[in-house]
């Protein structure tokens, strides 16, 4: 498995409870979520290497 990066990241306090909702409506935990939606975010846009499209959470 790939290594993790820390990164502390600020947040609006409502965009934070908006992802919280779908994390939780997701099963997910917040980090799962934001991992999620980043990783979605570099595949749409064609910029998510090769190596990282199978691995990953979902």
């Amino acid at each position: 498995m790939a290594q993790k990066k820390q990164y502390p990241l600020r947040i609006d306090s409502r965009l934070w409870q908006a992802l919280e909702k779908w994390a939780a409506d997701d099963l997910r935990s917040v980090n799962a979520q934001m991992e999620f939606i980043v990783r979605k975010a570099l595949r749409d846009a064609g910029r998510l290497p090769k190596e990282q499209e199978e691995g990953g959470a979902s």
